[in-house]
């Protein structure tokens, strides 16, 4: 009786993966990005990401302090290396085309904010990116420091001081800021 339970799963769980491998190498499943994913696929992914987050991402507070200065420090690399996919200060009604591109869709960060976040997990997701999405590890581009300022402006973003919302207020996410002549040649 034992040996027959034991055949049947052992039988199910065989039969299901080879259906995945048949289903996964005939392209039934979808590979690009402007495709719907599937219910599972989303929760795969949110489920491993918030699993990730709460093993790994750091636990202590921000080395970055609170100042205007940090805040706008926050802004101008928020500028640079984060606006053309995740928008600025308009939010979701001015999208970056790029960003319509992404699977899955990068947040609108003034209009789908992270300021409910612990700061680490902003650090964590910038640091190392998001697999299976369009967020890249910012590891090699941005020190540590960078990327602390960078959760600092996203955890204050809806609370910013005067002078830092009107310079976030000035940021534009496309079209992408043209090249000043005396860089373009650098190449």
């Amino acid at each position: 009786m034992l040996r027959s339970v034991v055949l049947g799963i052992a039988l199910t769980l065989a039969v299901g993966l080879l259906g995945a491998y048949v289903l996964v190498e005939s392209g039934y499943i979808p590979a690009n990005a402007d495709a719907e994913p599937s219910r599972l696929e989303t929760w795969m992914a949110h489920t491993s990401l918030r699993a990730t987050l709460k093993r790994e991402a750091p636990k202590g507070p921000n080395p970055v302090a609170p100042s205007e200065e940090n805040l706008l420090a926050g802004v101008r690399l928020f500028a640079q290396d984060c606006a053309f996919c995740h928008g600025d200060a308009r939010g979701a009604a001015a999208t970056p085309p790029i960003a319509k591109g992404f699977y899955q869709r990068p947040p609108q960060l003034a209009t789908d904010g992270v300021e409910d976040d612990p700061e680490g997990y902003s650090f964590w997701k910038i640091e190392h990116g998001i697999r299976l999405t369009g967020m890249p590890s910012f590891r090699y581009a941005l020190s540590d420091r960078q990327i602390w300022t960078l959760a600092l402006f996203l955890k204050h973003m809806d609370k910013l001081p005067p002078a830092v919302q009107q310079a976030w207020q000035q940021v534009r996410s496309w079209p992408p800021a043209p090249v000043p002549a005396s860089q373009a040649n650098q190449n």
